[in-house]
């Protein structure tokens, strides 16, 4: 197998997972495609620095001129931010035309996924999952991120799924494929920019530990795929739930009108919703990426300290 070719583990990453010392990985579309620069860079090393600050090592994942980089520098961080949405989204499908074309790629949530199982990271703190969208009973637009986390075994902290898309279908979605639900500290499955949804998680667990124990337990047992560990956002940073499911309701009414579907809809929908909410959706979005990255550090301690 020549994956030597197109993975390329940074120097700090591979001495970590060789001593057997926590590793988070981190995605990269919030670089290129969460917010302009400098925000965007400045964003992205906060999060590698609260990463060491709890304890383990960040490995922030990109493509990089065709090769899957685990562990990107501080300059190809800067290189992503100022490119921007000139760096491609990469997904599952694109990896094939992006690897083998020489390009640069923002990764989302199932290509850091696949990225962070190709190097032996086990645990993945990002913003939000994708999930199935609003609609989509008629339109069939479900998030890969979906299908990745039933086959991939890497356990990934978010606040949830993203506001935008259908909460109580992305969770029977992951019911059927058998992807095991926990929601941090809360009886709630989070929505993303509010702590409440709604929507009752299958399992709450109050403590690093607890969930680092369970995904040691779901690999032992060879069960195939991930883990999803719902964290909620700061109550000082959440938004009312009234407030935002309003915006998203105009956003949705406009992506509709001007004809935006696809792999489209989720930056148009949330650019959109921070001009309606004059920039507050971005603060919090920030903020609850801040909270998943410290809390995926924790687990990834204590998940090393069971493995070793």
């Amino acid at each position: 197998m020549n994956l030597e070719k197109f993975l390329v583990i940074s120097k700090e990453v591979k001495s970590a997972l060789e001593e057997g010392r926590p590793v988070v990985a981190l995605e990269s579309t919030i670089i290129s495609h969460g917010m302009p620069y400098p925000k965007n860079v400045e964003t992205a090393l906060n999060v590698e620095n609260i990463v060491r600050e709890n304890g383990a090592v960040p490995a922030t994942v990109a493509i990089i001129k065709g090769k899957i980089t685990v562990g990107i520098s501080k300059n190809e961080i800067e290189y992503l931010g100022k490119k921007g949405l000139n760096v491609p989204k990469a997904s599952r499908r694109d990896l094939p035309v992006i690897l083998s074309k020489g390009m640069d790629g923002a990764t989302t949530v199932a290509t850091t996924m696949i990225a962070a199982s190709l190097a032996g990271i086990k645990v993945f703190g990002t913003g939000g999952i994708g999930g199935v969208h609003r609609g989509a009973e008629t339109t069939m637009d479900i998030s890969a991120d979906l299908e990745e986390l039933a086959m991939t075994d890497v356990c990934v902290v978010c606040a949830g799924c993203k506001s935008i898309l259908d909460i109580g279908l992305t969770l029977e979605y992951l019911e059927t494929k058998g992807v095991t639900v926990v929601a941090y500290q809360t009886e709630e499955v989070p929505a993303f920019y509010t702590t409440h949804s709604g929507f009752k998680a299958d399992y709450r667990l109050d403590s690093p530990k607890e969930i680092a124990e369970a995904f040691y337990v779901k690999e032992a047992c060879a069960l195939k795929g991930g883990m999803v560990v719902g964290n909620p956002i700061p109550d000082e940073y959440a938004m009312d739930l009234d407030y935002i499911n309003g915006n998203i309701d105009m956003a949705l009414k406009e992506a509709e009108k001007l004809g935006i579907k696809g792999k489209e809809i989720t930056p148009f929908l949330l650019d959109k919703i921070q001009k309606l909410t004059e920039g507050k959706s971005l603060e919090s979005n920030i903020q609850l990426v801040y909270n998943n990255v410290a809390l995926a550090s924790k687990i990834s301690v204590e998940y090393a300290k069971i493995k070793n």
